[in-house]
């Protein structure tokens, strides 16, 4: 059975080599360090430092295991290799609901990259999976958990 892949431009995979060296090189040795000061309280039985300590910690380990997953199962997406009016992921996309007037603007990326905050949403969101393929012009049914709408695609545009 193959192992499930990350699509994902090079710039996020990029962005997650950073935070895995982030996490081995600082966060796990700062773990280590404060759960050794937690052991030289004594008592580990009632010691709510060393609790606290190897819960970041198995936090941590966990944090790793999954970026690196992510990294070794990466499929790095060419948005160059899809028409320059389709929606891919690495694309910034420009869409506006049928019988509304406002325009929202999304930065499709892999799930790995994905940011709500930031206008980022993954190709496997409900957003994402409507615009994945469409093009400029096309219109979109958006599945939510809370009903459907349909966007219209204004424009679309390679992410810089």
């Amino acid at each position: 059975m193959s192992e499930k892949t990350y699509p994902m431009t090079l710039a996020e995979k990029e962005k997650l080599e950073k935070e895995l060296e982030e996490l081995k090189l600082v966060r796990r040795p700062e773990v280590v360090e404060r759960i050794k000061i937690a052991r030289s309280y004594g008592d580990l039985s009632e010691n709510s430092e060393y609790e606290a300590a190897k819960d970041e910690q198995a936090f941590v380990e966990g944090q790793i295991s999954s970026l690196e997953t992510k990294i070794r199962y990466a499929e790095i997406v060419n948005s160059d290799s899809v028409a320059d009016d389709e929606v891919a992921i690495g694309k910034t996309v420009t869409i506006q609901e049928i019988g509304e007037d406002e325009e929202e603007v999304y930065i499709i990326v892999g799930s790995a990259g994905a940011d709500a905050f930031a206008g980022k949403v993954s190709n496997e969101s409900p957003i994402g999976q409507a615009l994945i393929g469409k093009k400029t012009g096309d219109t979109a049914t958006i599945e939510t958990p809370v009903g459907s709408y349909d966007v219209k695609i204004l424009k679309v545009e390679k992410t810089a």
